[in-house]
């Protein structure tokens, strides 16, 4: 049998990081008056990227805007978000001892984000765990992302792993459309930055804390 593969997302799924991410973009709107965004906001957000959580700051504020300005504060947040980037953000508990195992069991493991390549590295560096981790796709690593499968089947090759042996582990819908898209399971933290609960996207299995990660994977692969 090929070896089994497990690509995960990274926001969300092995790492809270909506602290700094509120963080970065409070300090970016502090200067417009905005009241800040609790960190409630950024958790139902996070997941979907840094221009969602810009537009969130303007809902928040009551204030209207047009995409152009939110494409141009785009980059400022990024500097401000890469200044701290693992100041408070953490891995889930578990998470080192899953990937333990997995590499204990001969699986291959691998990150599919959709944070531009460059901060997932940094992050990843930053909690010392981009090392276990055979291959690393971000937002701009492609010409397209998640949920585009060319992403996630990217990131399973240059794994070196095969599709058809390989599991997606999410915590939203993207992660889920991009499992379905290219025809891979999907297991879905229910801990995440999901705004709708993840058992309605119908996942092959939803876990509520990495202690529960390792038999879901074994489960789903039998599958």
């Amino acid at each position: 049998m090929s070896t089994p593969c497990a690509i995960f997302d990274l926001d969300g799924t092995l790492a809270h990081t909506a602290p700094d991410l509120v963080g970065a973009a409070n300090d970016l709107f502090s200067g417009r008056g905005f009241a800040p965004m609790p960190l409630s906001i950024a958790e139902t957000t996070a997941g979907f990227g840094g221009k969602a959580l810009i537009r969130a700051a303007f809902d928040h504020a009551g204030q209207s805007y047009e995409e152009q300005e939110v494409d141009g504060l785009y980059h400022p947040f990024l500097d401000r978000y890469a200044e701290r980037i693992a100041d408070e953000s953490r891995l889930y508990d578990g998470v080192i001892d899953t990937l333990d195992a997995l590499d204990a069991r001969g699986w291959i493991i691998g990150v599919c984000t959709n944070k531009p390549e460059g901060l997932a590295r940094t992050l990843l560096q930053r909690l010392d765990v981009l090392h276990r981790f055979g291959a690393l796709v971000g937002a701009d690593t492609l010409p397209v992302r998640k949920p585009d499968p060319v992403a996630l089947l990217t990131t399973i090759e240059r794994c070196g792993a095969e599709a058809y042996f390989s599991v997606m582990i999410g915590d939203t819908d993207t992660d889920r459309n991009t499992a379905r898209n290219a025809g891979i399971p999907c297991i879905m933290t229910s801990f995440g930055y999901s705004d709708t609960p993840v058992a309605e996207m119908t996942p092959e299995a939803v876990v509520d804390s990495f202690a529960e990660m390792l038999d879901a994977l074994e489960a789903v692969r039998r599958r």
